[in-house]
């Protein structure tokens, strides 16, 4: 059965930083590019950041050059690095393991942005 587990959300005031990681059990990990996606509500979920298999990486313009993802193939694990949050990036954030004919999904983990 295959599991993925968002955690690390939480509080964070404007500019801080935080660290969101995903756990992915059940799959071959290093077969899937992993992506993390962002909801508010009321809109549709938003694509943020997606690591690929070989390690590249893409942005949306929102975060780049203040988000970081990277993956731990040996722990099955792919963490976004959070950097000088602003309001807009409050929402729940969730991990996407995807490969063609595959696509799994985590119950996603809240990040609210605040003072």
């Amino acid at each position: 059965q295959v599991q993925v587990v968002e955690s690390g959300g939480g509080l964070v005031p404007p500019g801080g930083s935080l660290t969101l990681s995903c756990t992915v059990s059940g799959v071959k990990f290093s077969d899937f590019l992993i992506g993390w996606y962002r909801q508010t509500p009321g809109q549709e979920r938003q694509s943020i950041a997606t690591i690929f298999i070989g390690g590249n990486t893409w942005y949306s313009d929102s975060v780049t050059g203040r988000f970081t993802i990277s993956r731990d193939n040996a722990r099955n694990t792919v963490n976004l690095q959070m950097n000088n949050v602003k309001p807009e990036d409050a929402g729940v954030y969730y991990c996407n393991v995807w490969r063609s004919g595959d696509s799994y999904w985590g119950q996603g983990t809240q990040v609210t942005v605040s003072s």
